[in-house]
């Protein structure tokens, strides 16, 4: 006896699609091969440690302030040196990953989350649903994200909270455009035809049949924002729009430093600066390899 077509379109994409904890570990057996994803993971790696646990081994209080030690290059008692306040700039630093490994992350997984949601709507439905929406991301792609986060942040008020939310939702239309074009590659497959002839409605479609076959080009958009949300909140921290005093935040501490390099403090913006540099590089090594295994 015949079986009905869409069980027949239901097998053959079964047979066709390996299982996903064998796609998993394939995956992690060749980033663990690339040396690039290893050194990224493990220096952010090492800023996830002090970010959870920095102040149990940092030499000094990060918040404690002495006068009389203001502005002391690197020695052997404060191996950074020393701000205008006579704060340890060493512990600061590694106190200061706290907040950034905080906020950054919880931005990025905002705008992940909405952006896959409405790639998938725009890839999924076709007439004036899609075009609606694409119209609508393709306007707010056009706005610059500093200058949008600062009139938001400056109508509603810094908080962190509202920086999360600014940049989420200036990182979701980014990501929903990746998402739409791998949605719209995956549309017409056989186990997506199988689904809608089982009468699948639109929502179990979309994200129980399509959502777990277009998750590589998301995970490598992720990681590649959650580098910009670093510097998006480091950047806001700077103008005075971000974290607020008096956290140690690197991006909060250049802006309260950087006047000191006229008279030759150095080293009250460079181990800040170093660390975000460093914290960017990490990320973007991990992003880079992920996508080079994931789209190979």
């Amino acid at each position: 006896m015949n079986r009905p077509a869409s069980d027949t379109l239901d097998a053959n994409a079964r047979e066709q699609t390996p299982p996903a904890s064998s796609r998993a570990a394939a995956v992690v057996r060749l980033l663990l091969r690339s040396p690039a994803f290893v050194i990224g993971a493990l220096i952010l790696l090492a800023w996830i440690v002090c970010a959870l646990a920095g102040q149990w081994f940092a030499p000094y209080d990060a918040y404690a302030s002495d006068p009389l030690s203001s502005l002391m290059p690197p020695d052997h008692a404060h191996w950074c040196g020393t701000d205008q306040l006579g704060r340890d700039i060493c512990s600061r630093v590694i106190v200061g990953a706290r907040d950034i490994l905080t906020i950054a992350p919880l931005a990025t997984l905002t705008g992940t989350l909405a952006g896959a949601a409405l790639g998938l709507v725009t890839g999924y439905f076709e007439g004036w649903i899609g075009t609606l929406v694409s119209r609508a991301l393709d306007a707010v792609l056009a706005l610059p994200l500093v200058i949008v986060a600062l009139l938001v942040l400056a109508a509603v008020g810094a908080s962190n909270l509202a920086v999360v939310l600014v940049i989420g939702v200036t990182f979701a239309p980014l990501i929903a455009r990746t998402v739409r074009a791998a949605v719209l590659a995956e549309r017409h497959l056989d186990y997506v035809a199988a689904a809608r002839l089982r009468g699948d409605r639109a929502p179990f479609v979309m994200f129980a049949e399509i959502l777990p076959n277009v998750w590589p080009p998301i995970v490598v958009e992720a990681t590649v924002r959650l580098g910009y949300a670093i510097f998006a909140v480091a950047t806001l921290s700077f103008l005075g729009f971000g974290i607020q005093p008096p956290s140690a935040d690197w991006g909060l501490a250049l802006a309260e430093s950087y006047a000191l390099l006229a008279g030759g403090a150095w080293w009250t913006v460079a181990f800040d600066a170093a660390a975000i540099g460093s914290l960017v590089v990490a990320v973007n090594l991990i992003a880079d390899s992920l996508r080079e295994v994931l789209e190979s």
